[in-house]
């Protein structure tokens, strides 16, 4: 990881226009910095957890602004003597928990933690989505192979619904699970809890696809959720191209955008709970997810 000094420089280097918190604002890195220091939720011995914004990467392309290239200053920002490096985060577009440790030991076994709680088909990472649409089913599994597919010049996460075993002992293909649960539901959107068994690329938003009911603001997979006369029913993903995210008249009403405007609208899927050995460690979604919820009259405040 980078020193002091290197640090230093890269926040000056990187420094304007790099798209931080995701909410239709673009964040410099000293902004960036402040919103990670003032959104820790827990630190104890080698452990610091903080919420991370949508929109912000955890390494990133060469030059753009990422959560690993700031965590030197934010080591120096709290105090802290050794460096830190990550345990467990969600993926650029998402929100949520980011678990950082300042000890390889204790990253070690929390990592090899993770692994045998999977093991043992429990599920120690919880998430929460809005969705467009509303699943059939109040809860169950979602059950898929996912791979990488090249299509032209870009490379995607499809579902294999029936992987055939010598893709899967050649791990061209991944089994994934994810279990789901609707904690509420109105004007024709959810708000879903879900809890993946598997770790795989974009798993969680093309899981919600195969419902029928992708995330909102979703502008790489919602396109393959198409509707005839209301309707909704699965695209290929040759057949859907990566576009923004398309909301009916009534939807971008109440959530107060305009068409310009949906392009900007932040994945709302959190990392909200981790389950550790010494229990469980929990952030609320951030403050615009929020706002979603209560212009769609969804429930706000769920146990854990």
């Amino acid at each position: 990881m980078a020193g002091g000094g290197t640090a230093a420089r890269a926040l000056t280097r990187v420094g304007h226009g790099a798209r931080a918190a995701g909410w239709g604002r673009l964040l410099g890195p000293e902004k960036t910095l402040g919103l990670l220091e003032a959104s820790v939720v827990h630190r104890e011995g080698a452990l610091l957890a903080l919420s991370k914004p949508p929109g912000l990467p955890v390494l990133g392309r060469p030059g753009e602004l990422s959560l690993v290239m700031l965590l030197p200053a934010l080591r120096r920002r709290l105090g802290l003597t050794a460096e830190l490096h990550v345990v467990k985060a969600p993926a650029r577009e998402c929100s949520g928990l980011v678990l950082l440790s300042s000890c390889h030991r204790t990253t070690e076994q929390l990592q090899q933690f993770f692994t045998d709680t999977r093991r043992r088909d429990q599920y120690p990472v919880t998430y929460r989505a809005v969705t467009v649409g509303v699943p059939a089913e109040a809860e169950g599994e979602i059950r898929t192979g996912l791979c990488w597919q090249q299509q032209g010049d870009t490379t995607v996460v499809v579902p294999v619904p029936v992987p055939g075993r010598r893709s899967l002992a050649r791990k061209e293909v991944k089994s994934t699970v994810t279990r789901y649960r609707v904690l509420g539901a109105a004007r024709g959107c959810a708000l879903l809890q879900l809890q993946p068994r598997t770790a795989f690329p974009e798993q969680l938003p093309v899981h919600l696809t195969l419902l029928l009911c992708p995330a909102l603001g979703d502008h790489e997979h919602a396109s393959r959720v198409g509707r005839v006369l209301g309707v909704p029913f699965l695209l290929p993903p040759e057949a859907a191209p990566t576009r923004t995210q398309v909301l009916d008249e009534e939807l971008l009403r109440r959530l107060g955008l305009s068409p310009q405007q949906l392009r900007r609208l932040p994945l709302h899927l959190h990392l909200q709970q981790l389950v550790l050995p010494q229990g469980l460690l929990c952030t609320p979604p951030p403050p615009p997810f929020l706002r979603t919820l209560r212009l769609l009259g969804l429930p706000e405040h769920q146990e854990p």
